[in-house]
């Protein structure tokens, strides 16, 4: 059965409008055909909302004593048993009255949503439990009646029901609201222009925020990659240093001039490590973005700026807030700051905020603290100092300075080769080396111009020249591969601890975890992909983002996870070394596959459990009335065969009357003890399909006497939807059971009408009836009212009855006939493709 839609009409403050607005659309949908009733609304003898009473169904209210007082409360089983199409229900956080079915309104509304029935129900924004805190801080008042914002996020559509401060405190004066000795004290208290502002901004963003989740939902949906301006939302990139504290709060405050703007940090990690941030720092930034309503992000990039646009852009965002570089001025050389660049590349639809700190220009601490690995623009400065320098050097050397001494030229050579390895790596300082050796040699080395050395103390010196330079530039490469390796492992282990983090903080599911991945090395989409075997086609066992991957071949990063799964990510190649970390989130997302299977197998388990003891129940249970036909069949066919006795014709013909009474006993109990497991096993597969009920109802009347019943079907009933041999075998059990139970002489009627979309099977009988306690109780396993003797079942009929009526999209329940006695009435759906067809006949109504 589908779960029913819930809609809420949300308000700032009591007197809004409300539940005027949802009496409104239960008027609008009446007039269009739908099948609406009044659970419960409470209109507070305000004579505006009283009056759109009018012309609806109420269902009663069912009376409770609670400390010598009586109250009413929503009578949930009467409006499940009434199963209609659309139930209004008034106040949906109100606590109920001790000894209802359930402690709060909201869960009677969640159980008629899982019976398929549409709720529209209303809040005020001061009962939503998350904001409890702070209406108590704006109106002094603490809500007691909560309710969970899951509940009401989890609505289909939430509409807010608004109203000017002003205009409602005119109806507040005009008696509209509160009557007149109480119109004062809650004008000059609760209802103060400034409560009704604050509350009435709340609701608003609120309201606001479930628009946005929607939006985002879209955007995702239908891949829309530019930004839409709907709300200011500021992302703020942070370093790790101390300034992160400054942009964070700069940007909660431009985020508060405009209504509902948002707050996101991210740190970005170059994919060679976490080398420039303080994991405490970081940590502090973290709560204090938390503190101010903001959310943290943590993603891999190795192009900040880049990655930090892709983020951008991928929440929308508006706004970007970052601090001035805390580059010295000299560095400046080596290429534009992540600022600087991102303002250029940032686009129209983002505004770039550079924010001035304490921290500017005195720069980002050691070498290694910005990260170990060379970028390109290193390699090429590096390349350029080891070979253009010392052809420059020479050039100074040789034109502009007399001569310092071949020793201080190779010095000067020396401190080039240091350089070129400090830049770009043991390659180009290898190549400084060569080029310097070759130069010393050629217009520094006696002869000059010439290859030729005359003093062998001048080969020794360049061959220590050039032994130092290859040791010097060495010694820098493997402190820089050492620094590299150190970073990323360091990287990998924040990034791991962070993931063992997220699994103790309960994000376990298979989902959550993807979309961390998804978000730590941005990609477009990851996916979880598994096979039986080698042959087998690969299905997805999970993904999040739009587009994924249906096998290892179409990804641009594939992880085997032993031999039948794989985790492959769409969006963009990752570097080799980035498959480490990834490949544990791989094996995590496996693991977490594997426990939510185990968990369902463990539900499956538990329900075979369940099914178990029922069936030993069951045995248990009909032991007796399973021997008793038995008995009576073996005690008459014993007779018949004994020779000892000559038999009358008429005493045969008892005896074999006996006999088919009992196999006729034995054989419905047999289908009923069959019927129940199916049900309970779950294996009842209904094929629906149309069907007349004039062909049904009288074929599941033949074990009934014929003059038990009356008959009242019309011929202009609508076809229905169902199974029609399940709807055979319910009709007959509940028949069979009205028979049993109606005094001698009275027939049992069977009636049927059409009502809207459904079809309604009425069963009538005069017997002794069933108290309202009870009427629920008569659809369990093994339950028989009364006295009723052993021999006269087990107790199945009518819980089987239900269960195949549930199982064509139907219902049942039973009701008090008028005068005495009991009406089971069965309720199923008429067929789609005929109603239209009956559109224009009147529906018929039941007494």
């Amino acid at each position: 059965m589908a779960r029913g839609k819930l809609r809420i009409y949300l308000g700032a403050a009591p007197g809004v409008g409300k539940t005027y607005a949802m009496l409104s659309e239960a008027h609008r949908r009446i007039e269009r055909g739908t099948d609406c009733v009044v659970a419960f609304v409470e209109h507070h003898h305000r004579p505006r909302t009283e009056v759109m009473l009018h012309g609806l169904e109420q269902i009663p209210r069912r009376e409770l004593e609670y400390r010598d007082g009586v109250f009413s409360e929503m009578d949930v089983d009467a409006v499940l048993a009434r199963g209609p199409q659309v139930a209004l229900v008034d106040e949906l956080a109100h606590t109920n009255i001790p000894g209802s079915r359930n402690t709060k309104r909201w869960q009677d509304v969640e159980e008629l949503l899982a019976a398929g029935i549409d709720v529209i129900s209303t809040v005020n924004i001061q009962h939503l439990e998350s904001l409890g805190d702070i209406v108590e801080s704006i109106t002094g008042v603490r809500q007691r009646e909560t309710v969970p914002d899951e509940v009401v996020r989890r609505a289909d559509q939430i509409e807010l029901v608004d109203m000017s401060p002003q205009a409602l405190r005119r109806r507040m004066a005009h008696g509209n609201i509160y009557k007149s000795d109480k119109v004062d004290a809650a004008l000059s208290n609760y209802f103060r222009p400034g409560n009704l502002t604050a509350l009435r901004e709340l609701a608003l963003l609120w309201v606001a925020d479930r628009v946005d989740a929607y939006l985002t939902e879209y955007r995702s949906e239908h891949q829309v990659s530019t930004i839409w301006g709907s709300r200011e939302r500021i992302v703020v990139g942070l370093t790790g240093g101390p300034e992160g504290r400054t942009l964070i709060r700069r940007a909660a405050r431009l985020a508060e001039k405009g209504a509902g703007g948002e707050v996101l940090a991210v740190y970005i990690s170059r994919s060679d490590g976490l080398t420039s941030a303080s994991p405490k720092e970081l940590a502090v930034q973290r709560t204090l973005v938390e503190d101010l309503g903001g959310t943290f992000h943590q993603v891999v990039g190795d192009d900040i700026p880049v990655a930090l646009l892709d983020f951008a852009r991928g929440v929308n965002a508006t706004q970007i807030v970052l601090g001035v570089s805390r580059r010295r001025s000299w560095q400046n050389i080596f290429g534009p700051g992540v600022g600087a660049t991102v303002a250029r590349d940032s686009g129209p639809d983002l505004d770039v905020h550079l924010i001035t700190h304490d921290e500017v220009g005195k720069g980002r601490g050691l070498p290694a603290a910005r990260g170990a690995r060379l970028g390109r623009s290193r390699v090429i400065w590096g390349w350029a100092v080891g070979v253009l320098g010392p052809l420059l050097l020479t050039w100074f050397l040789t034109s502009a300075t007399p001569d310092v001494g071949l020793a201080n030229d190779m010095l000067l050579f020396l401190t080039l080769t240091v350089a070129a390895a400090l830049l770009g790596g043991l390659f180009p300082a290898l190549a400084s080396a060569v080029v310097g050796s070759l130069l010393l040699n050629w217009f520094f080395t006696p002869p000059v111009h010439t290859f030729t050395i005359a003093d062998p103390q001048n080969i020794v010196a360049i061959a220590i020249f050039v032994g130092v330079a290859v040791s010097v530039a060495s010694v820098v490469d493997l402190a820089a591969r050492r620094t590299e390796q150190a970073a990323r492992l360091r990287a990998e282990s924040e990034i791991l601890s962070y993931l063992a983090g997220s699994v103790l903080r309960g994000e376990t599911s298979l989902e959550a975890l993807l979309e961390r991945v998804r978000e730590t090395f941005g990609m477009e989409s990851v996916a979880l992909l598994e096979r039986n075997d080698e042959t087998a086609p690969w299905t997805c066992a999970g993904s999040v983002g739009p587009r994924p991957a249906e096998q290892p071949e179409d990804a641009d990063v594939d992880v085997p996870v032993g031999d039948h799964m794989a985790l492959s990510l769409r969006g963009r190649v990752l570097p080799a070394a980035d498959r480490r970390v990834l490949a544990a989130f791989a094996a995590q997302a496996a693991v977490v596959l594997d426990r939510q299977r185990l968990q369902r197998e463990a539900d499956r388990a538990k329900e075979l459990a369940e099914g178990n003891r029922i069936r030993t129940a069951l045995l248990a249970a009909v032991s007796h009335d399973l021997r008793t036909p038995l008995a009576g069949i073996k005690a008459a066919v014993t007779s018949l065969r004994s020779d000892d006795v000559e038999w009358s014709e008429e005493d045969r013909t008892e005896l074999l009357q006996a006999i088919e009474e009992g196999a006729d006993r034995l054989d419905l109990l047999v289908g009923n003890l069959l019927d129940m497991s199916r049900l309970q096993t779950g294996t009842v597969t209904p094929i629906i399909r149309e069907t007349d009920l004039d062909e049904v109802v009288p074929m599941a009347l033949g074990g009934v006497p014929e003059d038990s019943v009356e008959l009242d079907i019309p011929e202009t009933l609508p076809m229905v939807d169902v199974d029609r041999g399940l709807l055979e075998r319910a009709v007959a059990n509940v028949v069979e059971n009205a028979v049993k139970y109606s005094p001698p002489g009275e027939k049992v009627l069977v009636s049927a009408s059409a009502i809207a979309d459904r079809v309604e099977v009425r069963v009538v009988d005069r017997g002794p009836g069933v108290p309202d306690e009870a009427k629920d109780r008569i659809f369990e396993p093994f339950q028989r009212y009364g006295d009723s003797p052993r021999g006269a079942g087990v107790g199945l009929g009518l819980a089987v009855a239900r269960g195949f009526i549930e199982a064509v999209g139907g219902t049942i329940h039973a009701e008090d006939t008028p005068g005495g006695g009991l009406t089971m009435v069965l309720v199923v759906p008429t067929a789609p493709e005929r109603l239209s067809q009956q559109s224009d006949l009147p529906a018929a109504t039941t007494p």
